[in-house]
């Protein structure tokens, strides 16, 4: 069974398409603003690929720039929604 941060390294890897290995992403890895691919067209394929790996719904007033601070407050964030669902 894989963890939540697992799934969001992948996720985060396929989405942008880096060329990054998932164990080069940690908890404490800056997202937004550190990685290139991740602009505002980036933003919009992670929130798809995050929607339907998840199966979750991510409204616009949820997402910003603290969500996107590091992979860890991505992937606290997902478990959050999780646990509504």
């Amino acid at each position: 069974m894989t963890t939540t941060l697992d799934d969001i390294r992948t996720v985060l890897i396929e989405a942008l398409e880096l060329t990054h290995q998932p164990a080069d992403l940690h908890r404490d890895t800056p997202l937004f603003g550190a990685l290139p691919e991740l602009d505002s067209f980036g933003v919009v394929q992670v929130v798809a690929a995050l929607e339907e790996h998840f199966e979750i719904t991510i409204d616009d007033d949820e997402f910003g720039a603290e969500l996107f601070e590091t992979v860890g407050s991505l992937t606290d964030f997902v478990d959050a929604k999780r646990a509504t669902v």
